[in-house]
């Protein structure tokens, strides 16, 4: 066949599908979404017709024209042959001008769809096939649409540009590098796991004597070859924020599908044939599912033997991992129940919402290899320990390099500085990549072996071992009196860690925090923990509990309104902080949050006006229809120090390279970092180049969550560059933009090799708000909502980048629209059922609808040139405002996410026992 325009004349295996093998001859423009024709990443021109590369077998291309992403400029419908090998498709030049991407994982893919699909007809039935997890898809249809989103910057004016992202002409080929695209390393061997078939079980005997004399085998891991130290794979800048509950590989058992053993072969069939061969008895222990159950007398206890002064476990008898007990009352209150007896209006509800998966197109994956430290000997695993020994090599995909590194070194003894994680550009992240999952098995097998290791889970692992989001049981009870005042809040919350504890702290005491905090209310309670089940882990997700928790009160202030006859913006407007107040959870909260800005009351304002406006669809003929609002509050940086240590530096050829240690996984980070230098160096955009997330080239980061790469590393970007340009300055030929040559270069009369560095620690504090709003229409014999407007006012600051800022809100936006009301991790009896794409609805372009996104004019005061962090907070009241809307338009309240139409048929029909009405009798039950 020819690809991109070259003969390749390998011969595929027996079976093997297109995709793997164009990788294998290097063709890495192709991506791996799912391996099952479900997302589109693998999109390629088959003699001009777009196909899914992974469910063509390899020989029927055989004599065909296959044409890349990569090769779409030259060999692609109306390409030219002789053109440069960096020339763009018109498709992907539109891409890039609409910023048509964030993570562009996706994007190779898609611009293949699209150039391959003359006939094109609706966006919705040409990209059907293509799925896209970042963007909320509205840059796509404008990039198909022809409409320019992006601009030029004039040097020193990039800050607050809708300037192109600097890899944009790379992603739309498929050549910027993801965690597996740089070219294998001679010799590299590939990892397969045995997972459990139980959800709780002792191994009693395992035998993998066959396996290891098994074709092609190298190495087979069991619980008996493999450190026994405890650690989390949930990562933070302080390890002790997560219980050590987890082994590599432990011989208890607590969810189908973790590790029992690992084999490492010459090729990922060889190493799945050896597991075949691993003999395995176990011992069958009691599961318990229910978060309430697991917590009860009697039930069965995933971790006995952890303690809360050695694990940081809380409870283990009650399998209980963390608990949140407090109750506050301002002088002259007499706490929550009293309130509540003598409030005009009360309210009582329960909320729950389902496992999600975050569904990042790129699955996880590392690889690890040996290389000789400088001027030390050959590389050899067993040397890595000692001093002048060989460096441990890890390429993965992750949001904290450095947090990984940190883990890695603890768990196989090595010193830091001979373990060096790096990050390519990341496919999507949302919190799912805040683990440390597969990079202790490619490690340890690489120092086992001496050899390159590779793992890549499939699809079906992401959904059946990754962590999901938690599910949470809210109960609110909240009252007011008759002028709309709250006059009590109180909070009961069940979340499910499921079988780890991995991030369960953090998700609880956070999901708590801001939504408790964001209302003024002079009494309030917070009852919380969060269990061990038999379940699939949980783990960090975007929102980070606030979501869970904002569906619940947002809600039960909408109810509270409706007693009152009071207008549920009102009610918000009435009741939430202003500057001056304090934060007040169940305690009062001492720290570092500050109102760096303010711009709640605009973001109300400016939802309201919007749903008022008459703009969006009309209800269709039939349909009821109706309107709701919701809030959020979010910190802008996590809690508990968020650290990062920057160097900008002039490079040999007079541009400026940046080495940041945060990881760029559609985040728009490397943009924000590059506008923010390039404006305090007074040059063009393109003179600055990020380097971003290797631990041996920058300093120290503590990673991308928690939406922190703006307002921190990119703060100290600011700083460093600030700092360099007056250094440069001081010199004797001076330093200003006049004295750059045409393309923004620094003049030879100024010194190269300069650098400045610069670091922050994550404090203090500010706080963002968002505010959304919908109209819907509900069909009531079929349960069917549609969506006739969609808006949501973000307080963001000072925007940096407002084409990449719409997009982030946009994309947070249909995610949220997803868990709202499509998508269900469903898991029976522990076994995860929603194991394919197509079983699990992620919203397609034809399900989102536009949304449009206004900003509050704030500065804050502690963010880069006035900005704030927006990656995570446009999720959260997406939720609740929507279900807000369906109350309002049937008058029955939903409390169960998702949303699905089969649900809220069952609500609206004629079925008293299963229908929760919002009447208004103060109380209301599930």
């Amino acid at each position: 066949m020819r690809v991109d325009g070259a003969d390749v004349t390998a011969e595929p295996r027996p079976g093997q599908c297109l995709r793997t093998y164009l990788r294998e001859q290097g063709t890495t423009s192709v991506k791996k979404g799912c391996d099952a024709g479900d997302c589109g990443a693998c999109t390629v021109l088959l003699d001009g017709a777009p196909v899914q590369s992974c469910l063509v077998p390899a020989h029927r291309a055989a004599d065909a024209e296959v044409v890349t992403a990569n090769g779409l400029g030259r060999f692609g419908p109306g390409g030219d042959p002789d053109a440069d090998a960096e020339e763009l498709h018109p498709v992907q030049r539109a891409f890039v001008q609409a910023a048509g991407f964030q993570c562009g994982f996706c994007t190779a893919g898609m611009v293949c769809t699209v150039a391959g699909t003359p006939e094109r007809g609706s966006t919705d039935e040409l990209l059907k096939g293509n799925l896209c997890r970042c963007t909320g898809y509205r840059s796509i249809r404008d990039a198909l649409a022809g409409h320019v989103n992006t601009e030029v910057a004039e040097p020193g004016e990039a800050f607050g540009r809708a300037v192109v992202a600097p890899a944009a002409a790379r992603v739309v080929r498929g050549r910027e590098p993801y965690t597996l695209d740089e070219p294998e390393p001679a010799g590299m061997l590939h990892v397969a796991v045995l997972g459990s078939p139980h959800p709780h079980a002792r191994i009693t005997r395992i035998d993998a004597t066959a396996a290891r004399d098994a074709p092609g085998v190298h190495l087979v891991l069991t619980h008996h070859d493999v450190p026994g130290t405890l650690y989390s794979t949930g990562r933070h800048q302080n390890r002790l924020d997560d219980p050590d509950d987890t082994r590599i590989l432990d011989p208890v058992l607590r969810f189908v599908g973790q590790r029992v053993a690992v084999a490492v072969a010459e090729t990922p069939r060889q190493a799945r044939a050896a597991l075949d061969l691993v003999a395995v008895e176990y011992e069958v222990l009691p599961a318990v599912f229910e978060p309430e159950a697991a917590r009860s007398p009697g039930a069965p206890l995933l971790h006995a033997d952890k303690t809360p002064a050695e694990h940081r476990v809380a409870e283990a008898s009650r399998n209980v991992v963390v608990q949140i007990h407090e109750e506050y009352a301002e002088p002259g209150q007499d706490g929550v129940e009293a309130a509540l007896a003598t409030s005009a209006a009360t309210v009582t509800g329960t909320w729950t919402t389902g496992r999600v998966n975050h569904v990042a197109l790129e699955t996880h994956g590392a690889r690890a290899w040996l290389e000789p430290a400088p001027g030390g000997a050959e590389a050899d695993g067993a040397e890595a320990h000692r001093p002048g020994g060989p460096v441990l090599h890890v390429r993965t995909s992750t949001q904290v390099p450095f947090l990984v590194r940190d883990e890695l070194a603890r768990l196989l003894d090595l010193p830091q500085d001979r373990v060096r994680v790096v990050a390519g550009r990341v496919g999507g992240g949302f919190g799912g990549k805040q683990e440390l999952l597969v990079e202790d098995v490619v490690a340890l097998a690489t120092l086992r072996t001496g050899r390159p290791v590779q793992w890549e889970l499939t699809r079906e692992q992401q959904f059946t071992t990754v962590p999901c989001r938690h599910p949470f049981r809210v109960t609110v009870r909240a009252g007011a009196s008759a002028a709309g005042e709250l006059t009590a809040l109180a909070i009961d919350v069940l979340a499910d860690t499921g079988a780890y504890g991995n991030h369960a702290p953090g998700v609880l005491f956070h999901g708590v925090h801001e939504s408790m905090a964001v209302y003024r209310a002079p009494n309030k309670r917070v009852d919380a923990e969060s269990v061990y089940t038999n379940n699939v882990p949980s783990g960090a997700f975007r929102g980070y509990g606030l979501g869970q928790v904002q569906f619940a009160i947002e809600g039960a202030l909408d109810e509270l309104a409706a007693r009152l006859g009071v207008d549920p913006v009102e009610m918000r407007r009435h009741n939430v902080i202003r500057p001056g107040d304090p934060f007040v959870v169940g305690q009062p909260v001492d720290g570092d949050l500050e109102y760096g800005s303010y711009g709640l009351d605009q973001c109300l304002d400016l939802v309201e006006d919007a749903l008022a406006s008459g703009r969006g669809e009309a209800a269709p003929d039939g349909w009821t229809e109706g309107r709701g609002v919701a809030l959020a509050m979010i910190a802008t940086i996590p809690p508990r120090g968020h650290h990062t240590h920057v160097r900008v530096t002039v490079a040999a050829d007079g541009d400026f390279v940046v080495d940041v240690g945060t990881a760029e996984f559609g985040n728009g980070t490397t943009t924000v970092h590059a506008q923010l230098a390039a404006t305090e160096l007074g040059v063009p955009v393109d003179r600055v180049r990020v380097r971003p997330s290797d631990t041996a080239t920058s300093g120290y980061d503590t990673g991308a969550f928690g939406s922190a790469g703006s307002v921190v590393a990119g703060l100290a970007v600011a700083r460093a560059a600030r700092a360099l340009a007056a250094n440069l300055a001081s010199l004797s030929a001076g330093y200003s933009p006049s004295r750059h040559d045409s393309e923004g270069r620094i003049s030879s009369t100024q010194r190269v090799g300069m650098s400045a560095e610069a670091t922050h620690d994550g404090s203090p504090r500010s706080v963002a708000f968002n505010v959304h709003g919908f109209r819907v229409a509900v069909q009531r014999e079929t349960g069917v909502v549609r969506i006739l407007q969609s808006v949501q006012a973000a307080d963001a600051g000072v925007v940096i980048n407002p084409e990449q800022l719409r997009g982030q809100i946009e994309g947070g936006v249909a995610q949220a629209l997803g868990t709202a009301l499509t998508e269900r991790l469903v898991v029976r009896d522990g076994v995860v059922v929603t194991d394919r794409l197509r079983h699990y609805r992620v919203p397609q372009v034809a399900d989102v609808p536009h949304t449009e996104v206004l900003f509050a004019d704030t500065v804050d005061r502690l963010g880069p040139r006035g900005a704030k962090s927006m990656s995570e907070a446009p999720y959260n009241p997406v939720a609740p405002a929507l279900a807000n809307a369906i109350a309002d338009a049937t008058g029955v309240r939903p409390r169960d996410l998702p949303m699905q139409p089969d649900r809220l048929w069952r609500l609206l029909g004629p079925h008293p026992s299963a229908a929760t009405a919002a009447v208004p009798t103060g109380r209301a039950g599930r």
